[in-house]
């Protein structure tokens, strides 16, 4: 344990600081406003792709996210929001990921899917103060991205095909079995994303329904939802939704999610009742996105490990 010193120099916190100086100047141009919420809560995502810290003998959890107090703001009649805080997430870690990271998660009243994508682009290039970026950005649908990458169709492919397609040996098909979206989700970490442009930002829009997680079904293809996510290179940087507003459909997938993890044996979490309760209330049209911020400094910095560009690790 004698080795105390950080992992990071002062000149690279200080590449971080102005960083998170341009973040904030954009969201005050913009008229964003800045907003803290809590840590610690008595609830936790349902998501069974997203493990929570809990925290004592106090039934708490730290939080993964801002988004459910957040959205409770936007309830209660908040205009549009921003919040840049530490959040935390049980056994992600590696050369992309750390338990505990940067978040900055903002929401626009209004905004269509092109149109959040474009304020994401924007910001992006404000802070990486490489203004190209947000007029050659590539956009494409799921679909597309699965047919011009390796030539299927996400929707319609069978398992085998889909394990096929991800090169995957006896043991990985075991282990996924019959999980579809876990198939898509490899294929598109292992085979997809590393096709697209270096040094470009490259966006997949209109996941599969069954990968919305809180966005809302797509109004015009019910087949599929109002998310997307942003890629640097083949580094994942943000992901965003046209929020879902209506709380049945919120519960119900609570609910779905809840069957999902105890078939795989995963920890129960309460459900947010009152993030249900600011939906019944109203919440009001809007859009949001989640952006890793370390992940926006590995571009900065032009490296692939997380590792390099935090204090501590």
């Amino acid at each position: 344990m004698s080795d105390w010193r950080p992992a990071s120099s002062a000149e690279v916190a200080s590449v971080r600081a102005a960083m998170l100086a341009r973040a904030r100047q954009y969201f005050a141009d913009h008229e964003i406003l800045a907003v803290d919420t809590p840590a610690l809560g008595p609830s936790a995502p349902t998501d069974p792709h997203i493990a929570s810290m809990s925290v004592g003998a106090a039934d708490l959890f730290l939080h993964t996210s801002p988004e459910f107090h957040m959205k409770r703001l936007l309830a209660d009649g908040y205009p549009d929001i921003y919040s840049i805080c530490r959040v935390f997430r049980d056994g992600e870690s590696g050369r992309h990921h750390l338990p505990e990271f940067t978040m900055i998660e903002w929401y626009r009243h209004s905004m269509s899917l092109d149109e959040i994508i474009a304020d994401t682009s924007n910001l992006i290039a404000v802070v990486l103060e490489y203004p190209e970026l947000a007029t050659g950005v590539s956009s494409r649908d799921y679909s597309g991205v699965f047919a011009d990458g390796i030539g299927i169709d996400p929707f319609a492919a069978s398992i085998g095909e889909l394990a096929d397609a991800a090169s995957a040996d006896a043991q990985l098909r075991t282990s996924l079995g019959d999980d579809r979206d876990a198939w898509l989700d490899l294929i598109m970490a292992t085979k997809i994303a590393p096709q697209f442009g270096r040094n470009s930002l490259s966006v997949v829009k209109h996941y599969p329904a069954s990968q919305a997680a809180l966005a809302r079904v797509c109004p015009a293809d019910p087949s599929v939802a109002d998310r997307f996510e942003m890629f640097y290179g083949e580094l994942e940087l943000a992901n965003g939704y046209v929020e879902l507003r209506d709380p049945q459909e919120l519960e119900r997938r609570m609910d779905d999610d809840l069957g999902v993890r105890r078939s795989h044996g995963l920890p129960a979490v309460p459900r947010d009742e009152q993030l249900l309760a600011a939906l019944e209330a109203g919440l009001p049209e809007c859009a949001g996105v989640a952006m890793g911020f370390e992940r926006l400094h590995m571009a900065a910095a032009d490296t692939d490990d997380i590792r390099n560009i935090v204090s501590f690790a």
